[in-house]
């Protein structure tokens, strides 16, 4: 080991600040960038911000051209609240806004309700407060016990009162307690089935009913009637319930109108402000003396029209790249999901002569919204299948779809293998190997053919 200066030439890519924000703002979604430029209009005095309508931007009036038979296509309502008349008084905001109603405030309304004394109810909220987002009850008895400085009776009688609330098995410890709770209520007397619950759950999942059957003395039909009835029950009572997660909102990028028997392209841009420069600081850089107010101005001048054109750059790669989308996928925005083409991220790239990631990131997290409904951009993009007799792939959203046609078409009680699916899939041109229909299976969520198996 020595201590050496060396000198050496070699080429990096340094991304700037610059760069970086131009990237940023490519990746995010329409809604992000909203609060984005909201949040630099603030910061930055130089911006200028017009806020405009949801509409085509012609550069001329609309009594100049003639619309009138691109009405019917172009008015449309962005929340599906029905259509707009001009008759009509103007909308109250009220109408639109929904408040969510939390599983707790649920619970504690109904406890309010109860014919129950202010202690129990003041255990019971307490409770209630401790259920998790599955709607388990996250906390032991003794713990409540120790921090309400109760008595064992008064939590047993409390949590009894839980139990008996709508929805069935909230608050319960875990799995099991919340099945059986569930069959309780529901008056049901079966010996073999709180016993499975207890002791063969997971059997359940894995189809094994033979050996519940052997273990109960019962048939194995009637072992999977039993798991048939265990699977009708709720194993997260918080379903259906607001727990506290946000949803979070989806603004489409664009929207995809057919017009004249042609796709056309609108961009979702109503909600961004158009940035403009205030004339005010241009003045101040040619009359203003001060060196310093002068150089303020500057950079806040190049951060704003560097922003503007970042923007605007945004939306034409946006653009471009829907505009190849719809060329390529014309027949799945006419006839649906079963003409999907396969298409890569590395085709549309190649196409437009950008890189791949440019794609990847304009893509990201984003939506347009179609005649079938809001769909995820990056959905739209499949590997494919050579067909045995021709040249054309096949989307392998296709095969999924038919891997799942074969399942839920075939004979419960002698299910499909794998290579029997593969060997039905190659009669229909598609060419796929026993492990790829394993792969696509496993994906779907599909069971295996031994756990499909119905006695």
């Amino acid at each position: 080991m020595e201590f050496k200066l060396n000198l050496t030439q070699e080429q990096k890519l340094i991304m700037t600040q610059q760069m970086q924000l131009s990237v940023k703002l490519l990746q995010m979604s329409n809604f992000e960038i909203q609060s984005y430029i909201e949040k630099e209009i603030q910061e930055n005095p130089v911006l200028d911000a017009e806020y405009k309508k949801n509409e085509i931007d012609s550069g001329k009036s609309t009594e100049e051209i003639d619309y009138k038979k691109f009405i019917k296509y172009l008015e449309f309502d962005d929340y599906g609240h029905g259509s707009y008349s001009k008759d009509e008084e103007e909308v109250s905001p009220f109408n639109f806004i929904s408040a969510k109603r939390s599983l707790k405030e649920y619970l504690i309304e109904q406890i309010i309700e109860l014919d129950e004394s202010n202690e129990i109810k003041a255990v019971c909220k307490y409770m209630i407060e401790n259920i998790d987002e599955r709607g388990y009850l996250d906390i032991t008895l003794d713990e409540i016990q120790k921090e309400l400085n109760i008595s064992k009776e008064l939590s047993e009688k409390a949590l009894k009162v839980i139990h008996g609330l709508d929805p069935l098995g909230i608050g319960a410890r875990d799995i099991k307690e919340c099945l059986t709770l569930q069959l309780k209520y529901k008056n049901v007397e079966d010996e073999n089935l709180f016993i499975i619950i207890e002791n063969y759950l997971e059997m359940i999942a894995e189809n094994k009913y033979n050996i519940i059957a052997k273990d109960l003395k019962i048939s194995v039909k009637e072992a999977q009637e039993y798991g048939d009835i265990i699977k009708s029950l709720e194993p997260k009572p918080s379903r259906g319930f607001f727990t506290g997660e946000e949803i979070k909102y989806i603004i489409p990028e664009a929207y995809i109108k057919k017009i004249d028997g042609e796709f056309c392209i609108i961009m979702n841009d109503g909600f961004i402000p158009k940035l403009n420069i205030n004339q005010l600081y241009k003045q101040i850089i040619n009359g203003e003396e001060d060196k310093d107010t002068v150089k303020f101005v500057k950079d806040k001048l190049n951060s704003a029209v560097f922003l503007i054109k970042s923007i605007r750059q945004r939306e034409s790669t946006i653009y471009n790249i829907l505009e190849k989308i719809v060329e390529i996928q014309k027949d799945y925005f006419q006839f649906g999901e079963e003409y999907l083409k396969p298409m890569t991220l590395k085709e549309i790239a190649d196409s437009l002569e950008i890189h791949e990631s440019t794609v990847s990131r304009a893509i990201r997290d984003k939506y347009i919204h179609t005649e079938r409904g809001t769909i995820k951009i990056k959905d739209l993009f499949t590997t494919g299948i050579s067909s045995m007799d021709s040249f054309d792939d096949i989307s392998t959203k296709l095969i999924k779809k038919e891997i799942q046609e074969l399942v839920d078409a075939e004979d419960k009680k002698k299910p499909y293998s794998d290579q029997k699916i593969c060997d039905l899939l190659k009669k229909k041109n598609m060419d796929i190997s026993r492990r790829t229909v394993a792969k696509y299976r496993e994906e779907m969520g599909i069971k295996s053919s031994s756990k499909r198996k119905r006695f």
